[in-house]
């Protein structure tokens, strides 16, 4: 029975030897470079020193992590080599004899569980796309059957796919998925509550993306590593995985001032100034470092990660002291400065004459990216419903007028999650609504340009994505009530 306490415990900057001048330098600097940070955390001899969430982001909200997800896989590979359950050297194929292509090359029957780790399957692309592509939702076999064009531990290559396959292995190697595995050997002693994780077709966990937890989850995380596997007096993890999996095990650029060049470990990277990190798309955060005993956690929305890593770099390494410091003027400002993070509601003007005419029809929009076939917006005094059919059906989310409302809603991603939402008017013509997934680094946007009350021009755009962040404008049309 887990009896860790939940949150972990707290002092002051001045007590844990950090600068507050510098953290200020740094919400300056991420600010200065247009940089969406939803989160952030920093430790310092275990103690959480500062901490601040842009509101409408909150601290008992969970948080879709991406690939900071296989930091977490790796653990669970590592605890289970040192439990005798498999080892690094074991056959990727051994596994799978029933999903394995007609002929097997010399390259795929060489790869190895430690070739997974560290990104060196020898593939040239990320199997991904095939995994995603398999007709009958079997990811290993199409994982096996993706040719394998170096040889394995030679050549690196960022594969979200090898990562899934961690995930297959661990749970072919002792019959429970990554979460049961987790459960009471790292989620339960840390105290992480309710940890959801994406699964594929046939049930089997992602693995290297779909782990959400919250920012101080993942700060817990970064502080086992950083106490080399051991939480409150009792080791979790072997010290001899923790200095394995962190450190280079192979080659991924030419160092310079790039952090994706600086080598990678098993599903961690290496980072400039002797420092290591888990990280996910979208600026989801671990890391670690150990010659100043401290440890940051961020959850955010932006494509920039490089000038994420740049500010801490710039600011926050020469926050930390030999020993505790005296309260100043910049301790004052910082706490008032986290108090009052935010990221506003867009505000233009709250009304428009054209509410009156437009409240509460149904539009019907031409054929889109979105997949969005219908919406309607219902408004009230202070608030508006909004409505939305697309190909997994209908949506319901409600918006403050000028501010943020909270409701919950399947629109990302298809799983449950909370919405901060809101509306303004651009122009007299112009409705701006402004969706913020606050689980998620998403926050979308629609614009919708009347005509008049029968037609309007709508456009939907995102912050952040894998792909272009805004889509064409696409005529609707009022129906007939």
């Amino acid at each position: 029975m887990q009896d860790t306490d939940v949150s972990l415990p707290r002092k002051s900057t001045e007590e844990l030897g950090i600068a507050a001048k510098n953290v200020i330098g740094f919400l300056d600097g991420l600010k200065a470079h247009h940089i969406e940070l939803h989160s952030f955390m920093l430790l310092r001899h275990g103690h959480v020193a500062v901490e601040g969430w842009w509101s409408p982001y909150a601290p008992e909200l969970p948080h879709m992590l991406f690939s900071l997800s296989k930091s977490f896989t790796s653990t669970a590979i590592g605890m289970a080599v040192h439990e005798g359950l498999l080892t690094l050297d074991d056959p990727v194929i051994s596994y799978f004899p029933d999903d394995l292509p007609a002929e097997v090359s010399s390259n795929l029957a060489a790869m190895q569980i430690r070739h997974l780790l560290m990104m060196g399957t020898g593939h040239d692309k990320d199997t991904m796309d095939a995994l995603h592509e398999a007709e009958d939702g079997n990811w290993v076999r199409a994982f096996l059957n993706e040719p394998v064009d170096h040889e394995p531990g030679t050549h690196f290559l960022y594969n979200t796919g090898a990562t899934y396959m961690l995930s297959a292995i661990l749970q072919k190697a002792t019959g429970q998925n990554l979460l049961e595995f987790l459960h009471g050997r790292l989620f339960e002693p840390l105290g992480i509550r309710n940890p959801t994780w994406e699964t594929c077709p046939r049930g089997i966990h992602t693995g290297g993306f779909g782990l959400n937890v919250k920012t101080e989850d993942i700060a817990k995380f970064g502080q086992l590593y950083l106490q080399k596997g051991v939480w409150q007096g009792k080791r979790l993890i072997e010290e001899s995985w923790i200095e394995e999996a962190t450190e280079k095990q192979i080659s991924n650029g030419d160092g310079g001032d790039s952090d994706w060049a600086q080598g990678y470990g098993y599903q961690f990277w290496r980072c400039r100034h002797g420092v290591y990190r888990g990280d996910g798309a979208f600026g989801q955060f671990c890391i670690v470092l150990p010659q100043y005993d401290a440890v940051i956690a961020m959850t955010a929305g932006t494509n920039d990660l490089q000038e994420v890593l740049n500010c801490v770099w710039e600011h926050l390494l020469d926050s930390f002291l030999p020993r505790p410091a005296e309260a100043d003027e910049w301790s004052e400002d910082l706490k008032k400065r986290l108090h009052e993070l935010q990221l506003e509601a867009p505000k233009f003007a709250s009304e428009s004459e054209l509410e009156a005419q437009i409240s509460g029809r149904v539009y019907a929009l031409e054929d889109n990216e979105t997949r969005i076939d219908r919406l309607r917006v219902e408004f009230e005094q202070d608030r508006a419903l909004l409505t939305i059919d697309d190909f997994h059906g209908s949506h319901e989310l409600s918006l403050g007028r000028e501010h943020w409302l909270t409701s919950s809603s399947r629109l990302l991603n298809r799983q449950e999650g909370q919405f901060a939402s809101s509306f303004t008017w651009k122009t007299p013509q112009t409705l701006l609504l402004t969706l913020r997934g606050i689980e998620t680094p998403f926050c979308l946007t629609l614009e919708m340009q009347y005509e008049d009350e029968n037609t309007l021009d709508f456009r939907q755009g995102i912050n952040v994505s894998f792909s272009s962040s805004e889509g064409d404008s696409v005529r609707g049309i009022a129906l007939l009530e």
